[in-house]
């Protein structure tokens, strides 16, 4: 071979690899705004939210996936999974002994703590949630382009879309929407606002949110406000049934509530707590089980599950 050949075959191989290294390294901006550096897929994530547990796992990367946080607890194997501490008090030396080289944050944990992740220098990447259902498709997308799981991402959004549509498709002939109280187990009345993504649940559930016209994400709503708005049914989110049971029997033996059509009508009903108020894969089947509670007539036939 001439010279000439074998110069011009070692500049192609080394261009080649120049353009797969810079392929590999790009950097992205999380939704904090930060930049983070993507190299090669992660090996060892930790998921800071139990939403992002849900999806990691729900994309087939749970065997990346080396700590989570003590509230997740879905899917079964979630449970052997090292537990660096809560949402909002994760301990840093566990994270750091982990050496994860993806920590996937959410908004609901502390800025203080994310900048002081991001102080020691680990991988910290953070995602935000939008005030619709539909966000959901671009957490997942997000996350399967951080870890470079885009086709498995696209698999999942897909899968969701489509049980999204058969819900919507079994409520098309919807002609009244009831009011609805969303009453968060433990909380007195807290309940979510306009700008809370459990108010568009609502919505495509096709139920009227009555707190749904205060700009905000979670309220204390007011007694006399509840008593005039007069909801048609109360949706008591509660980790388990006997929790349930105790909610509901406070509001019927509540002297005030006697009169709210609600009350009145026993139209007080049971959600799964971790199944509404996670943003992930299973807010469809969160969505599934509302849109029966208020529509029953729409699903004696038609959607199953």
């Amino acid at each position: 071979m001439k010279p000439k050949n074998i110069l011009l075959i070692s500049f192609l191989v080394l261009l080649a690899a120049t353009i797969s290294g810079d392929q590999k390294k790009t950097t992205v901006k999380d939704d904090l705004g930060f930049s983070f550096l993507k190299t090669s897929p992660p090996q060892r994530i930790i998921s800071l939210a139990p939403n992002i547990t849900e999806i990691l796992f729900a994309m087939n990367s749970g065997d990346k996936v080396v700590g989570v946080t003590r509230f997740c607890d879905y899917p079964e194997e979630v449970l052997k999974k090292e537990k660096i501490g809560g949402m909002v008090d994760p301990s840093l030396e566990k994270i750091k002994a982990l050496n994860p080289d993806l920590i996937l944050g959410f908004r609901g944990n502390p800025l203080r703590v994310l900048k002081r992740l991001r102080s020691l220098h680990l991988p910290v990447f953070v995602l935000e949630m939008g005030t619709n259902l539909e966000s959901v498709f671009t957490l997942i997308e997000k996350i399967g382009t951080i870890i470079q799981k885009e086709k498995n991402a696209q698999i999942l959004i897909q899968s969701l879309k489509k049980k999204y549509e058969k819900i919507q498709f079994a409520l098309q002939s919807v002609e009244h929407e009831p009011k609805v109280f969303f009453s968060l187990h433990g909380m007195g009345l807290w309940t979510c606002g306009k700008e809370s993504f459990l108010n568009d649940l609502v919505r495509k559930a096709r139920g009227v949110n009555i707190a749904g016209d205060v700009p905000r994400r979670w309220l204390d709503y007011n007694r006399e406000q509840l008593i005039h708005k007069d909801p048609e049914v109360i949706i008591i989110l509660a980790k388990s049934l006997e929790d349930f049971s105790k909610v509901k029997k406070s509001f019927k033996n509540d002297a005030l509530f006697k009169g709210i059509k609600a009350v009145t009508t026993d139209s007080l009903y049971f959600l799964d707590e971790n199944l509404a108020t996670r943003p992930g894969p299973r807010i469809f089947d969160a969505l599934a089980k509302l849109a029966r509670l208020l529509h029953p007539q729409c699903f004696e036939t038609g959607l199953k599950k």
